[in-house]
C-alpha cells in the first residue's frame, strides 16, 4: 500500500483530554510541535488513527484537522521550509510503536 504523509493538528478543550491525544498521537507520527504531527500512513492505519483519537477527543468541543501532503517519498517529503531550529524530519515509513 501507498504511504501518504498527513500533517495532523489539533485544539483540544480540555487539559486532560489534550495529554491523551498527544501520547494516542505519538503512536501513528512524529511530533513537530506539541499538537502538531507528521504522519506516514496507508488507508488502513489513517483509519486506525482516525478511530484511536475519535475515542479520546470530545466531538463538540474538541478540533482535529488532517492535511494530506503527498506521497511520503515525493511531495510529502518536501514540502516542508522552517525558520529557526530545524526538525529532523522521519525519512518515511511506519512510525507505529
Amino acid at each position: 500500500m501507498d504511504r501518504r504523509r498527513y500533517l495532523v493538528a489539533y485544539d483540544i478543550a480540555d487539559s486532560a483530554r489534550l495529554r491523551k491525544t498527544h501520547v494516542t498521537m505519538k503512536g501513528f507520527g512524529f511530533a513537530l510541535q506539541y499538537s502538531l504531527f507528521i504522519c506516514d500512513l496507508d488507508a488502513m492505519e489513517k483509519i486506525g488513527m482516525k478511530d484511536a483519537v475519535g475515542r479520546v477527543i470530545h466531538h463538540a468541543k474538541d478540533r482535529i484537522a488532517i492535511v494530506d501532503l503527498g506521497d511520503a517519498m515525493q511531495r510529502g517529503a518536501r514540502c516542508f521550509e522552517f525558520m529557526g531550529v530545524r526538525p529532523t524530519l522521519p525519512s518515511s515509513g511506519a512510525t507505529i510503536v
